[in-house]
């Protein structure tokens, strides 16, 4: 019986996703990083006919503790009280601020809160997240802390799950992921990005597909479908977290790669749907984009959350 009645309150209730205005950090208008599309992506999906918006939850900010599960003490200090050297901020890509020590911590909690939620209804989000360059004693490549490493550290601490898989999709290798992460046995990561994309230095994943510039739509499809065999083969995961980074775009600045948005529709429905069809719980995060426009940059976002809402029914 609590079985079936949890499933009916699923079908009420439907997806649920972290969102938060504290998303939001004053930048300078020029800076490349796309603050706004945070906001941006809150309106496309409390717009959406399947979207209930009691099923956006605001996440409060990170506890210190549980940033201190993958992040040293002396560099969260900094972080928060502004300690920071010139060299840091530079290699952060990101002016420090007050509202962006609040924002950075606030996504990390939109993330663990997200992998409560997809514990309880089979998939979920965090309409931010996906930081996947921050390294335990420094922020970089516009990331501050690494929001996956901290909720996998904290969900197995608290024994949540044991066996935790990353997918990352985004064009940029997850060095700070798989650093952080790297002594975790019961956690697989998997990056699929650009080879000679950034970070130029690489740390190892457990799997890590390097794609030539300019791949396409057929070359990386099929590359993924590969890459997914594998892991299936290797690991069958608790939980799941998926980095859908939109960089793969050929339109975007920073990518290199050639996917059209159909080809980003696709990896997006291929990833969800092969471990909603095994009912493991998956965590959808942003990741990176930077797509000519702020709109153009909102619209790609939201298709992982459109193919989230199509395999939902399978839970």
């Amino acid at each position: 019986m609590p079985a079936v009645w949890w499933r009916y309150f699923n079908l009420a209730t439907r997806m649920r996703v972290s969102y938060s205005p504290d998303y939001y950090a004053p930048i300078p208008d020029q800076h490349v990083f796309p603050m706004r599309k945070f906001e941006g992506l809150y309106q496309w999906i409390i717009d959406q006919p399947w979207m209930n918006p009691s099923g956006v939850i605001s996440p409060s900010m990170a506890r210190m503790d549980h940033l201190e599960l993958i992040h040293t003490p002396s560099y969260l200090n900094a972080v928060w009280d502004g300690g920071l050297s010139d060299k840091e901020i530079r290699r952060m890509g990101l002016p420090w601020s007050k509202g962006l020590a609040i924002r950075s911590r606030t996504a990390v909690q939109g993330t663990m809160n997200a992998a409560f939620m997809a514990l309880q209804d089979g998939i979920s989000g965090n309409l931010a997240g996906g930081t996947h360059h921050a390294m335990p004693e420094w922020g970089e490549g516009f990331c501050v802390f690494n929001d996956v490493a901290v909720a996998v550290k904290a969900l197995r601490q608290a024994q949540w799950v044991r066996k935790v898989l990353v997918i990352d999709c985004d064009v940029h290798q997850g060095n700070g992921t798989a650093a952080c992460l790297a002594d975790e046995s019961d956690v697989f990561t998997f990056s699929m990005h650009g080879e000679k994309n950034y970070p130029f230095r690489k740390v190892p994943s457990t799997l890590d597909v390097g794609l030539e510039d300019g791949t396409d739509d057929e070359e990386y499809l099929m590359a993924l479908e590969e890459a997914l065999e594998e892991i299936q083969m290797q690991f069958t995961p608790d939980l799941v977290f998926y980095l859908a980074g939109i960089d793969v775009l050929e339109s975007d600045r920073f990518g290199r790669l050639s996917l059209t948005l159909d080809g980003l529709m696709e990896r997006d429905q291929r990833v969800l749907r092969t471990y909603a069809e095994k009912q493991i719980p998956m965590v959808v995060l942003l990741s990176g984009g930077y797509a000519p426009t702020l709109q153009e940059t909102v619209m790609a976002h939201s298709v992982v959350y459109q193919a989230a809402h199509d395999v939902e029914s399978l839970y």
